[in-house]
This record gives structure tokens, C-alpha cells and sequence, in this order.
């Protein structure tokens, strides 16, 4: 089969940060390969064929060379990657069969793993925490995509557990269901931090998961103000169509928070700006040491800051954290939801919340045409600059060029 193959290595990371994603550097560690279809790893696992595979903001981090070496130590390559997929059931497990049409939900944990007695994390229902992703049981990953035992999304062929798969209503075009694992990860950070009725909720970045993120505070706990920052106008218009009250670019952040929740205005010759008083809650999802810090310098005493967007090594003045006791957490992955506006009840999978949100919310209208994998250059170009072309998603069709 045809695949996108990584093989990360120290001089490439160095080469790819280095040279850059615009001028090739995606390209250093990457390159379409033929390669045997992945082994099915034991009982109960299925064979897929891809549909379509989004291209995430954690890949693109990876390929230039910017993920933190954190997560290199928890994959395993040659990888595939690809964890944002709708595919076919080619070969049945479990309770599939051939020809199901089907999102895969990419975290493997202990179930996947087949670790017997779980970890404490997917023992409490928290598997986005697992402790057995460095290699119990199978081959090191967070997720599929990640994983050299698993393949990923952008191939031909890969593997999953069939406790990793959700059908697709045949409400939903593939284009709404290669978005679903994105919303997942928004509804997860919205549903585990839900704002009170009365808050004003800032949103840093509109790219994918910022633009999800509004969407899901609108669907899914509807608090008084909604503020997002976008950088360019395609994500201003987007965000205010997806529900933002208030929507200004990074140079406007502080004013418009300063006078939407009448904060005072911090400057000092040594500082950056921030404010007293300011949004109660605040989701940062560009991922980016600027959008962090922003994100502190713009929340209130005593509210927090949740981090949906994938962090890096970054040098962050924490002193505004401290001094006003902000909560500062991460919203990673999916897990099962218990709270939140949509009063989950009893717990469900994220997943199944995100594609019932779907068929409401259409996020494939974010997505821009599919590209085959032999256009992996033109993909991944698009992908590293989709805000500044207009675009949100970009995504491969690894069945147009036959796989």
C-alpha cells in the first residue's frame, strides 16, 4: 500500500526547524512510501481503509520540528500518522463488519492494549490519561497515527481496536465525520470546564479547535459572552457565524476585554500588558507561548485558563498566574462526560456526543476539497498556512490515487 511515512530523528527535527514549514521543512521526516499493510495485533481488531484524514495542528507541530520531545518519547516510529479519520471496515472484528462506515476515536489506552488490570487513569474513566501508552501491551503512542503497530489515516490501510470505532449516521457527509474527532476535543474541553451562566468566555486562536471550541460553548453551555481572537478575516467572519459575541484580532485583545468586562489596563516598562479583572474563563487554542500568555494576562483573579491548543517548550511570566491564583489546565483528547450545559447523564463517550453535535453544528463545512496523497506537498502548504489562504481544514483522500 501507499503511505505517508515518518521517521522523526534529531537532525531532522533540527533541519526542519531550521528551514521552516514554508520552504520544505514538513518534508525532512516525511515521505510517501509503499509499505506493507500493518499486521492486525491480536483478537478483536479490524482493518480500515481511510476515506478521508485530516491534517492536525499536532502533526504539522511534529513535522516542523516544533512538537515538544515530550511526546516524541511517548510514539513509536516509522509512524503513519493521521488521527483525524473516517474510514471503511475492510476487515471485520468484534462487533463490525465489512463495509461499515466509521470514525475511529485514536486514543490507546489500556482496553486497546489488552493491560489487564487497567491503569488507576482508564480504571477512574479517564483514558486520554492512560499510563500505559510508552509500550504496555503494544508498541508506544498516545494515539493511532502515532503509532508504528497501528499505521494512520494517511495511507491506504490501517488497523484499530474495535472498541475504537463509532459508526457514522448516515446523516453526516465524510466531510462533517473527519471533523468529528476535532469536535470531540473541543466538546471535551468546553464539557470539563463549563461556564457559569453569567461569564464572559475568551477564546485565543480561531484555527480548528478555537473555531470548535465557540461552537461547542454555544451548543453545549451557552454562557453570556462569547469573545474570540482571530488573526485573519476568514477566521473573524467564522467565528462570529459560529457564535462569538465579540470577535477582534490579537492587537485588540486586551481593549476589547478591558471594555467588554470593565478591567483595568496594566503597562510597565518591563511587562507586557495585562489586565485586572477580565474574561472569567479563558480557552487557549493556538498552542503558542504569545496566545498563553495573553490568554493569563486577559483572565481575572481567581478564573482559568484552559489549554486546548497543543503547548510547546515556551517561556511563559507565570508571576500573573501566581499572584492572582488563576487555575491554569489542559484539556487533552476525549474521555467520558458527566457535566457540562448538555447535563450528561448518565456519563457518555465524548465521541458520541461529538457526532450527535455534528449533525447539528455541519463542521464539514470547514473542511476545504481533499487532496490525494501524492499532493502531499500542495496538502501539507495549505495546512501549515490555512488561516492566511481562508481555509480551516485541509484534509487527504488517500483512496483517490489509489492508495
Amino acid at each position: 500500500m501507499r503511505a505517508l511515512e515518518c521517521t522523526p530523528t534529531l537532525p531532522g527535527y533540527a533541519l526542519a526547524r531550521l528551514v521552516g514549514g514554508a520552504r520544505g521543512g514538513p518534508f525532512t521526516m516525511l515521505r510517501l512510501a509503499h509499505r506493507p499493510p500493518p499486521e492486525l495485533p491480536g483478537e478483536g481488531w479490524v482493518r480500515l481503509r481511510p476515506r478521508l484524514a485530516g491534517i492536525c495542528g499536532s502533526d504539522l507541530a511534529a513535522l516542523h520540528g516544533h512538537a515538544s520531545p515530550y511526546l516524541g518519547a511517548l510514539a513509536s516510529s516509522p509512524f503513519v500518522p493521521g488521527h483525524e479519520v473516517v474510514a471503511d471496515v475492510s476487515e471485520g472484528g468484534g462487533r463490525w463488519s465489512a463495509g461499515a462506515r466509521v470514525v475511529v476515536e485514536p486514543l490507546l489506552h489500556c482496553g486497546v492494549r489488552g493491560v489487564v488490570p487497567p491503569c488507576p487513569r482508564c480504571a477512574a474513566g479517564e483514558p486520554q490519561g492512560c499510563e500505559s501508552v510508552a509500550g504496555d501491551g503494544l508498541a508506544a503512542g498516545l494515539q493511532s497515527g502515532y503509532c508504528a503497530a497501528t499505521g494512520g489515516g494517511w495511507s491506504g490501510e490501517m488497523v484499530a481496536h474495535h472498541s475504537q470505532l463509532h459508526e457514522v449516521p448516515a446523516a453526516l457527509d465524510d466531510r462533517d465525520a473527519v471533523m468529528v474527532e476535532p469536535l470531540a476535543c473541543a466538546l471535551h474541553a468546553v464539557l470539563r470546564n463549563p461556564p457559569a451562566h453569567d461569564d464572559r468566555v475568551l477564546v485565543v486562536g480561531a484555527g480548528t479547535l478555537g473555531l470548535l471550541v465557540v461552537a461547542a460553548l454555544r451548543h453545549a453551555a451557552r454562557p453570556r459572552r462569547v469573545i474570540a481572537v482571530a488573526k485573519h478575516d476568514g477566521q473573524r467572519r467564522l467565528a462570529a457565524r459560529l457564535g462569538a459575541d465579540l470577535v477582534c484580532a490579537p492587537a485588540e485583545m486586551l481593549r476589547t476585554v478591558r471594555f467588554e468586562t470593565r478591567a483595568r489596563l496594566v503597562e510597565g516598562r518591563a511587562v507586557e500588558p495585562f489586565l485586572l479583572g477580565g474574561a472569567d474563563l479563558t480557552f487557549e487554542c493556538s498552542g503558542t507561548p504569545a496566545g498563553l500568555q495573553g490568554a493569563i494576562g486577559c483572565t481575572r483573579a481567581g478564573g482559568t485558563v484552559v489549554m486546548v491548543g497543543m503547548p510547546g517548550r515556551a517561556t511563559i511570566d507565570l508571576a500573573h498566574a501566581w499572584h492572582r491564583e488563576l487555575s491554569v489546565r489542559g484539556a487533552y483528547g476525549y474521555g467520558i462526560e458527566a457535566g457540562g450545559g448538555l447535563a450528561v447523564e448518565p456519563p457518555r463517550r465524548t465521541f458520541a456526543i461529538a457526532l450527535e453535535a455534528a449533525q447539528a453544528l455541519r463542521p464539514g463545512r470547514l473542511v476545504d476539497e481533499p487532496l490525494p496523497l501524492d499532493d502531499y506537498h500542495r496538502a501539507l502548504a495549505r495546512a501549515s498556512s490555512a488561516g492566511s489562504r481562508g481555509l480551516v481544514k485541509v484534509a487527504f483522500a488517500p483512496g483517490e490515487d489509489g492508495g
